[in-house]
């Protein structure tokens, strides 16, 4: 018989009741499946909560390219019917679960949504795809009686669990839980047409219209409606949570989220300190600390100049780029001043892939520049951490950049990151001041190619004619906390006030 939103089923034992339960819900999360940082952060937040006293669910898909050393450790928690559809039809929910450093990972099984292709495929199949995973995993809280006080949702993917948390468990166990839909990238928004959207939700005409899902006379918007229906909106700085507001970073939303703006929040993102800690890192070749990486850093820098074929010299300014070759990432800008970055004290470090255009054009400048250029355009986890240890200087001149993990990553490793002021760049970086010496990078406020030119400038006289200076910038990026615990301790506040309103 078919199980609706209305009905539940024994199936765990309740939370303790005086702990802060929070349910993660999203499409990706490291290690089962990853593709971006949506994954990093459903992997690292939970991990920091449960440090600090939480208890903490994880609901992602139990998609068919999850490796098989993760399914082998799943256990079978259940399963159930649950009706979807406009017509009243109705799918098979499975609950495979996993434990893993103290969180509780429940994976929703469904061949005919997960078992076939990547994470994404395309959207006619995504939006029934995360249609039928945003309901499913309420309806899985409630079979499990496990009743989080906040259910913590992620991109569009995750976009109507707050609706069909108000429109369709109101009155259930977990429609007690409040609401939060993090905003990791609003280029991407679910948007279908309206009947499409209709059919795969089943939910009623009302929610149709421009306050909610509609985004044009024959459009739905499946984020526009989480973040209507969310009791808080967050997004992974407090500058882009400003700037998402405005025509030219909204994606067409900027009216909406000004309409929202007093639930809209920016936290910034963490990263995994034991995972980029230069003093354990087993893929460095000489590992250090704040104590010694004056000294070692050298070292780090040759064996990346010898590794990557270029003039060995410990006192050349090296800048490092790990990054999408993308417009987004302000490659464009890269591009048209590259000629100029590079001289006789300074070589350049280039690791990634994308756009075929920026694919050439560093190959092209490598071959000009023998010595000086390394375009390595490809993935390479290992050559991604030698470059951190290596590099003086880390290059991220993004267009936009909703937080950024890079320039964290470079701070954690004593590397100066050289930034546009967008974004979670603007919030974690503080430009150099040449009258004090404070500050922790180099930074340039318009989009335009000549900035970029002068605040590496900037940076390079700084190194070849300051060391001093220089050197008190490396040990005050690497004192800097980016961890996640502070992002943890922010979101907490965050749940306790909504527990309590």
């Amino acid at each position: 018989m078919p199980v609706n939103e209305q009905r539940t089923q024994s199936g765990g034992a309740g939370a303790p009741a005086r702990q802060c339960n929070i349910a993660f819900i999203g499409s990706e999360c490291y290690p089962f499946v990853k593709t971006g940082g949506l994954g990093d952060v459903m992997y690292a937040l939970p991990r920091a909560l449960i440090r600090q006293g939480c208890g903490v669910r994880v609901i992602i898909p139990l998609y068919n390219c999850i490796p098989q050393k993760f399914k082998d450790q799943m256990t079978y928690r259940g399963s159930f019917m649950m009706d979807l559809c406009q017509d009243g039809r109705a799918f098979y929910v499975g609950i495979m679960e996993l434990v893993m450093d103290g969180v509780i990972y429940d994976f929703i099984d469904n061949r005919e949504f997960f078992d076939w292709g990547n994470p994404y495929t395309g959207l006619w199949e995504d939006i029934p795809k995360y249609c039928y995973f945003s309901k499913a995993s309420l309806a899985v809280l409630n079979y499990l009686e496990w009743i989080p006080d906040v259910i913590h949702c992620h991109d569009w993917q995750a976009g109507l669990v707050p609706v069909y948390l108000r429109a369709r468990f109101d009155g259930t166990p977990v429609g007690s839980a409040r609401s939060i839909l993090t905003i990791h990238n609003l280029r991407f928004q679910g948007i279908c047409g309206i009947q499409h959207l209709k059919y795969w939700t089943g939910l009623p005409d009302y929610l149709f219209d421009y306050p909610v899902f509609k985004q044009s006379e024959d459009e739905a918007n499946m984020f526009k409606g989480g973040l209507a229906y969310a009791d808080r909106v967050t997004t992974v700085s407090a500058t882009y949570a400003e700037e998402i507001q405005t025509t030219f970073y909204g994606e067409g939303l900027n009216g909406h989220l000004w309409y929202h703006r007093a639930k809209l929040l920016g936290i910034v993102n963490g990263i995994d300190v034991e995972l980029w800690n230069s003093a354990t890192d087993k893929l460095l070749p000489a590992p250090y600390d704040a104590g010694n990486v004056l000294e070692l850093k050298k070292q780090n820098k040759l064996a990346l100049q010898d590794k990557l074929g270029l003039e060995q010299d410990a006192g050349k300014f090296v800048i490092g780029l790990v990054s999408r070759l993308t417009d987004q990432k302000g490659l464009d800008l890269v591009n048209a001043v590259f000629p100029e970055l590079v001289d006789e004290n300074t070589q350049v470090v280039i690791l990634g892939t994308g756009d075929p255009r920026y694919e050439d054009a560093f190959r092209f400048y490598e071959r000009e520049n023998k010595g000086s250029v390394c375009a390595y355009i490809q993935y390479n986890e290992a050559l991604a951490h030698q470059i951190y240890a290596g590099a003086d200087a880390l290059l991220v001149p993004s267009l936009f950049e909703p937080c950024g993990l890079t320039q964290l990553i470079a701070m954690r490793y004593g590397t100066v990151p050289i930034v546009r002021e967008t974004g979670g760049l603007k919030d974690t970086v503080q430009p150099y001041n040449e009258v004090n010496g404070e500050g922790n990078g180099f930074t340039f406020d318009r989009y335009e190619a000549d900035l970029l030119l002068d605040a590496v400038n900037r940076g390079k006289a700084v190194y070849l004619e300051n060391r001093g200076r220089w050197d008190e910038m490396v040990l005050r990026d690497m004192a800097k906390d980016v961890s996640w615990e502070n992002s943890a301790a922010q979101y907490i506040d965050l749940y306790r006030e909504l527990m309590d309103a």
